[in-house]
């Protein structure tokens, strides 16, 4: 962040640049007095696109956002450097979710930034990770969907580091994901009191769009044929719940792992068990393993976004024009009517 450097410089260099620049230097350096703002707006670091989103939608003129995750780049690899991790510490609020990104937790806690929002303590994790064994995911189930624990500070919220099983892919469940927005928007009031009424609006707001892309989901899948779908990692676990459909997945919760053939043969088997038109691959990891098994099945294949960060291929400009080519992605492979 430029006004973030300038003051890490104002000790050695802020006399000789005021001397040299006359008051130019001195105002730079009052942009940002150590409370986590510059030029009167919030910093916002975001860990990885899906928080951005929110951050960004939520704090609409009054924040500036950054992200820790750069567009385009698989966010379960990421490593901070020193510069991100002391950008953390200067941050008006860091917006994370806590057991996706490793690196990402362990700077925060050697930064210990004054807000943090952590999204998994907004609403609850769960373990969708069976099914990579050949076992049926966790489809069938049309939960109402959990409140949450709303507007406290991530601090006091749950901690799930130490499930090792807990699916961190909240945001592919619109429920859930409004659960977290409404977390954020109570996490920015309290780091940026003099705005809270923006917050509270644009959090209504955007929470209201995305009641209305769950209704589409619920709608949109109405009358299918099937209700399994085959995907290359286990990251749809929330949605497949949501509306009562059954993830299969190749590879489990990492994206890079390989599929044992075991869980190849098995693969074979439900896809011609539960009539199997489609094999989805994603945009950020490779397309080689999806392939190979569509091919020896006769399939077609397709994209379904995990969202975890937005590139030139993905199918829209943010979450919500991706989240719909994801349902028109599932309408078609499901036979939607």
């Amino acid at each position: 962040m430029r006004v973030m450097n300038i003051r890490r410089l104002r000790p050695t260099t802020a006399l000789v640049g005021a001397a040299a620049l006359g008051l130019t230097t001195l105002t730079a350096c009052s942009t940002n007095a150590g409370d986590g703002r510059t030029d009167g707006k919030l910093d916002v670091v975001a860990s990885f696109y899906p928080m951005q989103f929110l951050a960004q939608r939520i704090g609409g003129n009054a924040v500036h956002v950054s992200s820790l995750t750069k567009p385009g780049v698989e966010p379960h690899d990421l490593e901070i450097s020193p510069r991100q991790t002391a950008d953390l510490s200067e941050a008006g609020l860091v917006v994370y979710l806590k057991g996706l990104q490793p690196s990402v937790d362990r700077a925060i806690a050697q930064a210990e930034p004054k807000h943090v929002a952590d999204a998994a303590s907004y609403t609850s994790l769960e373990d969708h990770g069976t099914e990579v064994e050949g076992e049926h995911g966790h489809g069938g189930e049309d939960e109402a969907g959990h409140e949450g624990e709303k507007g406290h500070d991530a601090h006091e919220g749950h901690d799930h580091s130490g499930d090792a099983a807990a699916d961190p892919h909240i945001w592919l469940d619109p429920v859930r994901y409004a659960q977290v927005a409404k977390g954020v928007g109570k996490a920015l009031e309290k780091a940026d009191p003099d705005h809270s009424a923006t917050y509270k609006k644009n959090t209504t707001a955007l929470v209201k769009e995305l009641s209305a892309l769950d209704q589409d989901f619920r709608s949109g899948l109405k009358g299918r044929s099937s209700d399994t779908f085959i995907t290359t990692h286990a990251a749809f676990g929330y949605l497949a719940e949501r509306y009562g459909l059954r993830q299969e997945a190749i590879s489990g919760l990492d994206p890079e792992s390989e599929p044992s053939p075991a869980r190849v043969k098995g693969l074979h088997t439900i896809a011609k068990k539960d009539k199997v038109n489609t094999v989805f691959f994603e945009t950020l990891v490779s397309d080689r393993t999806a392939k190979t098994l569509a091919g020896d099945l006769h399939l077609r294949t397709d994209v379904l976004d995990p969202i975890e960060g937005i590139g030139s291929k993905s199918r829209g400009d943010d979450y919500i024009q991706v989240m719909r080519a994801n349902l028109k992605a599932l309408e078609k492979a499901l036979g939607a009517k």
